[in-house]
């Protein structure tokens, strides 16, 4: 009895999810940590879901009473399709939910998988800054040449502007992400220290 008791209390914090039991991630950061929380990414998210469903409905009914469809539902679905990529992206790297080799990361220390998660993070937040640099590059020059979309003739930049804030944000997130890391990594060693 007395080893459940104690079993219970050293064990991962778990959340259930469709029925299943799902072990939480020992590292991952609770919204309340955040100076600017992932949750403005998750309503963001469900704006652009609620506007593609509403884009796609309309253009349905359109087409099922006229046999025509609206010429922009296409273009400015393939749009939002993109901004929510972005959006939820970001929110993966900020609760630390992107994709990773777990083979590597859970072999050796704590102290070792910090300093993996230091440079994944600064790798996603390289790789996500030079979209931010090139996407920028490309809202410019539509700007610059007035190319319109195919679709509806409207200023190609009005789409790719998003391209490079949303990327700068994504690198934000990332640095922040290598910041809590840096932070884990030295209480961790501070920590070993001590107990030495």
């Amino acid at each position: 009895m007395e080893q459940d008791t104690q079993a219970r209390r050293n064990a991962v914090p778990q959340h259930v999810v469709d029925s299943v039991i799902v072990p939480e991630a020992a590292d991952e950061a609770r919204d309340s940590e955040f100076r600017v929380s992932p949750r403005i990414e998750d309503w963001i998210g469900v704006i652009v879901m609620l506007l593609l469903v509403a884009i796609t409905f309309a253009n349905v009914v359109v087409r099922y009473f006229t046999d025509e469809s609206f010429a922009w539902t296409e273009e400015f679905s393939v749009f939002l399709m993109i901004v929510l990529a972005l959006v939820a992206g970001s929110a993966a790297v900020a609760r630390d939910r992107n994709i990773r080799i777990e083979f590597f990361f859970e072999r050796g220390s704590a102290a070792r998988q910090k300093r993996l998660a230091i440079v994944s993070a600064l790798a996603v937040a390289a790789m996500f800054l030079a979209l931010a640099v090139l996407g920028a590059r490309i809202t410019w020059d539509e700007y610059t040449f007035g190319e319109t979309s195919p679709g509806i003739g409207v200023p190609s930049w009005w789409y790719s502007v998003w391209l490079p804030v949303l990327s700068l944000g994504i690198t934000l997130r990332a640095l922040g992400l290598a910041l809590r890391n840096v932070r884990a990594l030295r209480a961790l060693t501070n920590g070993g220290e001590r107990a030495q």
